[in-house]
């Protein structure tokens, strides 16, 4: 500690100025902070385990959903791997052939609206009720 004189002329005592090292940190980040907006054809086949003309197959009977670019390339949403599952697993469940799964998706997909819809209409009601 060392004094230093303050305002009036009295002795005031002060800290030493303590001398620290100085540290370097040198960030690297390998992912970028953007979210993926479009998976190629073949991220896709292999996060839904499918041989890449099968997802092919997939997209020319329209089951799921891919954007093509100027070279001719599939681009799939992020959600086309748990589509590409759900469309497998419907496959196994069912006994029906690639092309029919289409309809079953498309009224799976119309009945979780209308039940969204009829839990939002309900939800300001009090009462507890269920299907009638």
């Amino acid at each position: 500690m060392t004094t230093a004189p303050g305002p009036g002329g009295e002795n005031r005592r002060t800290a030493a100025p303590v001398s620290r090292p100085g540290v370097n940190v040198l960030v690297r980040t390998t992912t970028t902070l953007e979210p993926v907006r479009r998976l190629g054809l073949d991220v896709v086949a292999q996060r839904s385990g499918l041989h890449p003309d099968l997802v092919r197959r997939f997209v020319a009977l329209g089951l799921v959903d891919a954007a093509r670019d100027a070279n001719g390339r599939l681009w799939f949403e992020p959600s086309a791997p748990a589509t590409l599952a759900r469309i497998q697993r419907l496959r196994a469940a069912l006994p029906l052939n690639y092309a029919s799964l289409g309809l079953v998706l498309d009224l799976l997909d119309r009945i979780s609206e209308l039940e969204d819809a009829l839990r939002r209409s309900n939800a300001g009601s009090r009462s507890d009720e269920s299907w009638i």
